[in-house]
């Protein structure tokens, strides 16, 4: 029988869910807390086994300590839900996965990645990884989806007149984010989930990850200045001077990474690597990854802020909206297997707010804006850049230039052949 919730809504990554069933032994997806990970898979098993329950003294992981291989009798697809909190348990269904060879047995979810997990075996070919983000625009119902991503990759835009999306909204989609729990909530309900989030993070997941107290200032002074400088290529450095301005907190350089290691492996933060069109190629491109946390909504929570600071700093806002959109290209990419990278060359100071590459190795470059004024700024930035990949007889061109905005209600290609959409507009 189907454990389904009731009023389920699908998620883009229940396809990929449902074809690597029927590709491998098992499946783990991971992300971060309250994203729907659990909800998700409740909708492809057929059993579950929650590993945190709290029930007769937390019985169950008690059970999968003791006796791993019986928490994993039940209907298959299988679930057991945050795996994580008893490491083993990778270990034993990597082993029943290989002893069966049996496809689709497990499902497996965690929000935080323990470093023990594949000391014996990587589950390699056994346990197929999948990334789950919060709700896109699209599946939040906030986007028309009057324009695929394969759409952009084809060229095959007609102009459109689209609804209108103030700058309220666009805040309300940054501030609210894409937490499942948050959706049809008023904005002095939804604002506490992501500040609730940051504090649950302090307080008591750090400590849970490894078993290690942590300065919970210094955490907090690094999550501030991570959230001061979102969507930027922040160093070490930077985010080292900006706590000892911004926070009068001393924080050693060695500190930086460790707890930027631990963030990522508990799904808080992830960052935009750098692109090379030219991955043999000399010349000198960025190779820093661009700075963001999973949901924009959480560097909002932990500066502070309100929707009507950000309304009066519409600079800052800029840099969220970004963030926001380069969320949606993930989950979007993600459906076709493809990846988001950011891209600077160093010697011309070419820079491109995202690009989108496809397992097939074509890719698109995006710019990304709040303003309708600001798209003509946007499209020569996009071809000033396409005429130095032109000249570059080694590199593949790009097959569309992409601007991507929040304040437009048109969709568009320009005479330049630059495409404009709004971030409202778009789907996988």
């Amino acid at each position: 029988m189907s454990l389904k919730p009731e009023k389920y809504k699908i998620r883009l990554i229940d396809e990929t869910i449902s074809s690597n069933l029927q590709i491998f032994g098992a499946v783990c997806i991971e992300g971060p807390k309250w994203c729907g990970k659990t909800w998700t898979s409740l909708n492809h098993a057929q059993s579950a086994i929650f590993i945190g329950d709290p029930e007769r003294n937390f019985q169950n992981r008690t059970l999968a300590m003791l006796e791993p291989k019986a928490v994993l009798k039940g209907e298959h697809p299988r679930l057991i839900d945050e795996w994580q909190e008893v490491p083993s348990l990778w270990d034993a269904v990597r082993f029943e996965v290989d002893k069966t060879a049996i496809r689709g047995q497990f499902i497996l979810t965690g929000s935080s990645t323990p470093k023990t997990k594949g000391i014996l075996h990587s589950g390699t070919g056994r346990i197929d990884k999948i990334r789950m983000r919060t709700m896109s625009l699209y599946e939040s119902n906030d986007s028309s989806g009057e324009v695929s991503l394969m759409d952009l990759f084809s060229n095959s835009i007609t102009v459109k007149q689209t609804k209108h999306t103030s700058l309220e909204k666009l805040i309300e989609f940054v501030v609210r984010g894409g937490w499942p729990m948050s959706m049809g909530l008023p904005e002095n309900q939804y604002i506490k989930i992501p500040q609730s989030y940051i504090e649950s993070i302090i307080s008591d997941d750090l400590e849970k990850l490894d078993g290690i107290r942590r300065d919970k200032n210094k955490v907090r002074a690094l999550l501030k200045s991570l959230a001061r400088n979102e969507s930027t290529l922040a160093s070490y450095k930077v985010l080292r001077n900006d706590i000892l301005e911004f926070e009068s907190e001393t924080v050693g350089e060695e500190l930086i990474p460790t707890y930027l290691d631990v963030f990522e492996r508990m799904f808080l933060i992830e960052n935009q690597p750098a692109f090379n069109p030219n991955y043999r190629s000399k010349t000198r491109v960025a190779k820093s990854p661009k700075r963001h946390f999973t949901d924009p909504s959480l560097a909002v929570a932990a500066l502070g802020l309100s929707p009507m600071m950000l309304y009066h700093d519409l600079a800052f806002f800029g840099f969220l909206f970004e963030a926001l959109v380069i969320r949606d290209l993930r989950i979007y990419a993600d459906v076709y297997g493809g990846k988001v990278f950011h891209y600077k060359h160093f010697d011309t100071n070419h820079e491109l707010d995202a690009v989108i590459e496809l397992r097939d190795g074509r890719w698109i470059a995006i710019e990304v804006k709040l303003g309708a004024n600001q798209i003509d700024e946007a499209a020569r930035k996009l071809l000033k850049v396409n005429e130095y990949f032109k000249k570059d007889k080694n590199v593949k061109k790009p097959s569309a230039l992409v601007v991507i905005c929040g304040l437009t209600d048109i969709i568009y290609q320009r005479e330049d052949g630059v495409i404009v959409v709004p971030i409202t507009c778009l789907k996988p």
